[in-house]
């Protein structure tokens, strides 16, 4: 027998979450012999590099390591595996992802059956009844299109497409910017519900969504290149919102500044309006404890500032992107 589909994890100072994935894969109902595990680590990490030596004393599934000389992002980490592999289907999942046993079964399935050359599978993220703000938006993946927590296509179909730009530096639109290559291309990605990930919401530090502004810049890049299927499928831009409750801060540091009070405080209670509605947006599903309503009123200050400055970041830095002629 010879490999089939070839499993592809990019992977970086994770290895506790690593070898729960690692535990799934090899869990898989789909004959051993047919799969391999391509893990890709972005940079010298010295436990992951440990936890792949004792997974190779006790797994049978064949896996291999890859370890990229320097941090290049999951982008160029991934494009790293696929390069390497030996199946002719490729499946990306996350570190962080748990695959069901039937994954790889349904995945292989629905190539061999002429189902498709790239699909996406389900994305169940797990939630308590009143989750964090960071549990709620997590949980979005889960009506995502295309995301490489569950992602499978052909290998003919990368090499086509030439892969993932690695000018996506983060865990971010890197998978919708492969999407919109590969609807370019006239390959249009089926989703296949049948094919399960459950991705579990790590806990993350205070102030979280304010580090996640910077997100931001790869809107721009993925926007610039590809502006009608962005609209189509993304829609996702700096809400006005954002926009008011700058102009109303600026605007009341500014009068204040000259000791123009009265629009200076006309100001400020616009600006303490906005961030009143704000905060009752992130709190509206989500949990209402104490360091919970307190770390969305500090980090609803400056997320607007934030979103907009890596938005302008973003345009400043990806102006000179080439934009496909082709639209959707």
């Amino acid at each position: 027998m010879y490999v089939l589909i070839s499993v592809v994890i990019p992977t970086y100072r994770r290895p506790q979450l690593l070898a729960r994935c690692l535990a799934a894969l090899a869990a898989q109902t789909l004959n051993e012999a047919w799969f391999e595990v391509i893990v890709i680590c972005d940079g010298p990490d010295p436990a992951t590099t440990s936890l792949l030596s004792a997974f190779w004393k006790t797994a049978a599934i064949k896996t291999e390591y890859i370890v990229l000389p320097r941090n290049m992002g999951p982008a160029a980490a991934r494009n790293a595996g696929w390069m390497h592999a030996h199946g002719k289907y490729i499946a990306f999942t996350d570190d962080d992802c748990i695959p069901d046993p039937k994954w790889l079964e349904a995945i292989l399935n629905a190539f061999e059956t002429g189902k498709g050359q790239a699909f996406h599978g389900k994305v169940k993220v797990p939630m308590p009844q009143r989750p964090t703000d960071h549990e709620w938006n997590t949980h979005l993946l889960e009506d995502a299109q295309f995301i490489t927590a569950n992602a499978a296509c052909t290998k003919a179909a990368l090499l086509k497409t030439g892969g993932f730009d690695e000018r996506f530096r983060m865990a971010w639109r890197e998978d919708s910017d492969l999407e919109f290559a590969l609807r370019d291309t006239g390959i249009t990605p089926r989703f296949l519900p049948e094919a399960l990930v459950v991705h579990p919401v790590r806990t993350p530090g205070w102030g979280i969504s304010i580090r996640e502004q910077k997100k931001a810049l790869y809107n721009a890049l993925l926007y610039k290149k590809y502006p009608q299927y962005y609209k189509k499928y993304i829609r996702q831009f700096i809400p006005p919102l954002y926009y008011v409750t700058a102009v109303a801060a600026l605007g009341a540091f500014l009068f204040f500044l000259f000791n123009i009070n009265t629009l200076a405080y006309v100001f400020l209670c616009a600006w303490i309006i906005c961030l009143a509605v704000f905060v009752w947006k992130r709190l509206r599903y989500t949990t209402r404890t104490a360091d919970h309503v307190l770390e969305m009123i500090c980090t609803s200050v400056c997320i607007p500032f934030s979103s907009i400055y890596w938005n302008l970041q973003g345009r400043r830095k990806f102006k000179d992107v080439y934009t496909p002629q082709k639209s959707a």
